[in-house]
């Protein structure tokens, strides 16, 4: 006999079903359902909560954390000048997480069951129904368990008075990407260079899911050499 492929109900909880698809995840993981209404991921009504995350949390909770820690390094005797370099330079190399994350983790190519479940919770849900407005930016809760394994990075590669500006600019760098992926989906820019960034977005989505990792700007992808063949290119080739 042969074995019958799994197929997902999408109108059952998805989390402990997805990691059955096996080998078949990544085709159907990479398969958008474009609608606003999300899925429900969790039979469990407070997992499910812990999921859904409002886009203005993130800047609610965030922006007074890049407060506190500006201030610290003001506090520890750098003048403004200088603590606005090191929030700077943390931006900038939050930009360089940013793409690294996207294009090697929330890329990687999953095939057993746990695996799957992983991958679909971190990012693979926001292929799948990538415009679901509650599950776009990253729950504060993770971001917090997050912050510890990063600040010890920062602290490890940099003074005690600039730790806190650099970590601060990081963070301020992350609530920036995580505000304008939200816009990217959800807004309707009319001017460069958002509108040519919600483009920019949309073809890694629904066109080339390969390239194009970055969200606030294109810079590591010419970089690096990923950004997404343009269509009169692709259509030539």
């Amino acid at each position: 006999m042969v074995a019958q492929e799994f197929t997902v109900d999408l109108d059952k909880p998805l989390v402990f079903q997805v990691g059955h698809l096996e080998e078949d995840y990544q085709e159907w993981v990479h398969q958008p359902i474009v609608s606003k209404e999300g899925p429900r991921f969790f039979g469990n009504n407070i997992l499910e909560f812990l999921t859904r995350t409002k886009w203005w949390v993130i800047p609610v909770i965030w922006l007074p954390v890049v407060c506190w820690c500006v201030n610290m390094s003001i506090q520890m005797g750098h003048t403004l000048l200088e603590v606005a370099l090191m929030v700077s330079s943390g931006i900038f190399i939050w930009t360089l997480v940013e793409y690294t994350l996207h294009r090697f983790l929330f890329h990687i190519k999953t095939k057993t069951y746990w695996a799957n479940t992983a991958h679909y919770l971190l990012h693979g849900c926001h292929h799948k129904h990538p415009m679901d407005g509650l599950r776009l930016v990253f729950p504060p809760a993770a971001t917090a368990i997050l912050c510890v394994p990063f600040w010890n990075l920062v602290k490890l590669a940099s003074t005690p008075t600039t730790t806190p500006a650099l970590f601060g600019g990081g963070l301020l760098g992350y609530v920036m990407y995580d505000c304008t992926h939200y816009y990217l989906h959800h807004g309707q820019p009319s001017i460069d260079p958002a509108k040519n960034l919600k483009k920019y977005h949309l073809n890694h989505h629904f066109r080339i899911q390969n390239k194009g990792f970055g969200i606030t700007s294109s810079l590591w992808d010419n970089v690096f050499g990923t950004l997404p063949p343009s269509k009169t290119s692709a259509k030539s080739g």
